[in-house]
């Protein structure tokens, strides 16, 4: 075995490389596929500060640590620690712990004809061809290296296919976690989302951590929004208060389709939640909105890329942070107007609140305009409680505690008051509140 070989190996093996035990292991070209991650990964290595795409995010901690991989661990969660966001844990859902399923607090019975939503394992042994068009079709040349990774070692994940026409009215839910093991363990989850001409669906994806463990969960997503199709995806990060969480999503949306994508972030040691969005056809839209909350030394890293390639597209972000003691927060945006891509409307929006003299954001806004005929605004802002309404609501009795955690909650609301669904929306607004409440 070549040298390369044999430290590209290693170099996978600290990231919890699970060698024969990676489904697929028989299917050429996904064993092709793996074979470049790793290449990529070995390459370039952990990302640094020197690649721009990582310029405010270190990930040279992890470069100390050695994750066992996922299969090392066989604890199931219990049904009482699956958490929901719907009343009555409603609707379909799939469960994953320590990146492997678990069927048995699973539940995909009832879905509609026309939806298929399984486990990647399982996909891969039935008919691994369901998903070789689209899985990793999105990477560009220049691959980020934890997705090259993520390529190398993807073990298992959530595969949703909606035929042409259908709609599932139920909202889909993935939950992710972690923590369960002593030692610490690293999973790849690949998730892939191909939704058929004029179809609609919602999907929640919940990461929580349930133990104390030590973990890196390095997810990677590949979406295909297809003509007139609408995708609704609302994702919770509460990872563990030693876990890294690092995760993206690429996707690409044909003629009049829409991708909404809701985030709320507020757990893990450090986080990262990137999306790339191409608008490929006439009449596509996308909107981007997320919240994040802070405490302590945390780290929480949004990075944005939305491209507009044709005439008539549109898109929309708000971000908004709450950084509180001395934790970090990062967001990056950026909107990229083709030359082809008239008629262009593109707002984008980043605002945070710094609760302390120690907490730090560095926001990178960007727009790269090739176009003449477009309508493109963006901005950030950073500030302090507004000490005037703070003294209103004192003045008409609030305690201080009280009134500080409602200007706080009026804050954050702008970026989840767009989603649809008033359960979801309320238990995301609920789980701000009890993120103040720890204060």
């Amino acid at each position: 075995m070549a040298t390369e070989t044999i430290q590209a190996q290693s170099l996978a093996e600290r990231f919890g490389a699970s060698g024969g035990d990676l489904p697929g292991a028989g299917v050429a070209w996904l064993t092709a596929m793996r074979a470049t991650g790793l290449e990529q990964f070995a390459e370039a290595g952990l990302p640094t500060p020197r690649l721009e795409a990582w310029k405010y995010t270190d990930l040279r901690v992890l470069e100390k640590m050695a994750f066992g991989g996922a299969a090392e661990t066989g604890a199931v969660p219990t049904i009482d620690l699956i958490p929901s966001l719907l009343p009555d844990a409603a609707g379909p859902r799939l469960v994953f712990a320590d990146g492997r399923f678990c069927a048995a607090v699973s539940d995909v019975g009832g879905l509609p004809d026309g939806v298929m939503a399984e486990p990647l394992t399982a996909v891969l042994e039935r008919d691994p061809s369901l998903v070789e068009d689209h899985l990793g079709r999105l990477d560009s040349a220049e691959t980020d290296p934890m997705v090259a990774l993520n390529t190398a070692l993807m073990a298992d994940g959530l595969v949703l296919r909606v035929a042409p026409g259908v709609t599932l009215e139920a909202p889909l839910t993935v939950i992710f976690l972690g923590g369960q093991a002593e030692a610490a363990v690293a999973y790849h989850p690949r998730n892939l989302i191909v939704l058929g001409d004029n179809s609609r669906v919602t999907v929640i994806e919940h990461h929580a951590g349930i133990g104390p463990g030590t973990y890196l969960a390095n997810g990677a997503t590949d979406v295909h929004v297809g003509a007139g199709a609408a995708l609704s995806h609302v994702k919770v990060q509460a990872e563990g208060a030693d876990a890294f969480h690092l995760a993206a999503m690429r996707a690409r949306l044909d003629r009049d389709a829409s991708l909404e994508s809701y985030s709320l972030a507020t757990g893990a040691r450090l986080s990262r939640n990137e999306i790339a969005v191409r608008l490929e056809g006439s009449g596509a839209r996308c909107r981007l909105n997320g919240a994040y909350m802070m405490r302590g030394t945390q780290h929480c890293d949004n990075t944005t890329v939305i491209d507009h390639l044709v005439p008539d597209t549109a898109c929309d972000e708000v971000f908004k942070g709450v950084l509180d003691d001395t934790a970090r927060a990062v967001f990056q945006g950026r909107i990229t107007v083709h030359p082809d891509a008239q008629r262009t409307d593109g707002n984008q929006s980043c605002k945070t609140l710094l609760l302390s003299d120690g907490a730090e954001i560095d926001a990178k806004p960007e727009l790269e305009i090739y176009a003449d005929d477009v309508k493109c605004s963006h901005g950030a802002t950073v500030g302090e409680l507004d000490a005037e309404a703070l003294f209103y609501m004192r003045s008409r009795g609030l305690p201080e505690a009280t009134a500080r955690n409602l200007l706080i909650e009026s804050f954050l609301a702008e970026a989840l008051a767009d989603i649809s669904d008033e359960d979801l929306r309320s238990a995301l607004l609920a789980s701000v509140t009890h993120w103040l409440s720890k204060d």
